[in-house]
């Protein structure tokens, strides 16, 4: 299969490439958008709606359910409250109206502001949820360190991205390279590596990456063009004979 040229096209799922086969689900959210097969049209055997990620679930387990969990599911708080909203939610249920959202028990009008701000910039489509998890497993297998990718995901993922290059995933930000390894370096639940959004309110491929705890910190809600204005002001008045 190939039907992209560029890393930053939009894959159309619905291309005629991948199976879309409907999986059940028992989800309380399972009408509002429907799970879908993503193994190659006419493949054999049960269909998979992340096929991509079952060589990872198998070496790196955690590192899997990550891609997964920053894929589909809104990042919210880090507890469950009626303050606080839900901690984590299937991002497409939050382009749902008020009204609609009401039905599943969650009530937007007594959320503070900022929590259902926050909320409502993390809401997108499912199709769009599928495409960033096959990016980032792309992402991974670029990683210094990383598990070798088998023929098979190879297969699948380099005519959608290009070719799978060892050693060339860097941080989204400060583009210094990115080591798998760091991925086991959490300390106190706190990641070495996280997901991150160039533009914190759009969530699709060509915005999405991984980056240094440290510096997904730093670019904070500004954009990532944002933040490097910010940063070359500050070094302006810094550093003022750099940039004379």
């Amino acid at each position: 299969m190939n039907f992209v040229d560029s890393p930053n096209a939009q894959i159309n799922l619905d291309s005629g490439v991948f199976c879309r086969e409907e999986i059940s689900s028992r989800s309380k959210y399972s009408d509002l958008a429907e799970r879908r097969c993503h193994l190659p049209m006419n493949h054999k055997g049960k269909c998979a709606e992340l096929p991509f990620l079952h060589h990872l679930g198998q070496v790196a387990p955690k590192v899997a359910k990550k891609i997964e969990r920053d894929s589909i599911m809104t990042t919210g708080a880090s507890w469950k409250s009626k303050e606080a909203g839900p901690n984590r939610i299937l991002r497409w249920v939050m382009l749902e109206s008020d009204d609609k959202l009401s039905t599943f028990g969650i009530h937007m009008s007594r959320l503070k502001p900022q929590v259902v701000a926050k909320l409502r910039e993390k809401a997108a489509d499912y199709d769009s949820c599928i495409r960033v998890a096959m990016w980032l497993t792309y992402e991974i297998y670029k990683m210094p360190d990383s598990p070798d990718v088998p023929k098979h995901i190879r297969d699948y993922l380099e005519p959608l991205f290009g070719s799978i290059v060892p050693n060339s995933t860097t941080c989204t930000i400060c583009r210094l390279p990115l080591s798998f390894s760091l991925f086991a370096a959490a300390r106190r639940g706190k990641a070495e590596i996280e997901t991150c959004h160039k533009d914190p309110r759009l969530h699709q491929p060509d915005n999405v990456g991984f980056a240094h705890r440290a510096c997904n910190i730093a670019q904070g809600p500004k954009t990532l063009n944002e933040f490097y204005d910010w940063i070359e002001q500050i070094l302006r008045r810094a550093r003022p004979g750099v940039f004379s």
